[in-house]
């Protein structure tokens, strides 16, 4: 039974890792975004997986398209892009088993008279767990003034399958683009 619920709880903590993305926009509120329909990158988001990157170019290119706007060489915003990894450990340690584990006597574990003493087994278990940590960094610029217009950043536990890292890039981006062109309203939000 001990085992069980070792392992149970294991695979909760597991599956509490794999969350997804963080993601946070910021914006220049002064701009009309109306003004800009054509864009490109001077930077592209390298840093993890050559697959990764051409994922999500392909991508935020998608949501740009969606939005009216076009590549360009002679844009009116430059777009670039950075992916920032890094290894990280997670030690988790939970005990499976009762902290005061039976029935003390006068003076027994750390009770000074009867009732339950400090005496009696437990089980401390320990995970340590490796994973990479990501960051997806987007900016936009006016081309002519370099003056900076958008930021989005989405940042998280990278998955293990590059299948879920695609799932996890596109949500991503989905939820970087979902309030793009972004309105002078949406910035005196609280």
């Amino acid at each position: 039974m001990k085992r069980i619920l070792s392992i149970l709880c294991a695979a909760a903590l597991l599956a509490g890792c794999a969350t997804t993305p963080a993601v946070f926009t910021d914006f220049d509120p002064g701009v009309n975004f109306g003004q800009y329909q054509t864009y490109r990158w001077t930077q592209r988001p390298e840093g993890f997986s050559p697959l990764q990157t051409q994922r999500v170019v392909a991508a935020v290119d998608a949501k740009l398209r969606e939005r009216g706007w076009t590549q360009s060489t002679n844009a009116q915003v430059t777009l670039a892009g950075t992916i920032v990894t890094e290894r990280r450990m997670r030690v988790d340690t939970w005990n499976n088993g009762p902290m005061w584990g039976g029935w003390g006597g006068w003076g027994g574990g750390c009770c000074w008279g009867p009732g339950w003493g400090a005496w009696g087994s437990f089980n401390t278990t320990t995970t340590v767990r490796d994973y990479t940590y990501g960051t997806l960094v987007l900016d936009m610029f006016d081309a002519q003034t370099q003056r900076p217009l958008w930021r989005g950043i989405a940042m998280g536990t990278v998955p293990d399958s590059p299948i879920a890292q695609t799932n996890a890039m596109q949500l991503s981006v989905d939820r970087m683009f979902a309030q793009f062109p972004p309105t002078a309203a949406a910035a005196q939000m609280p």
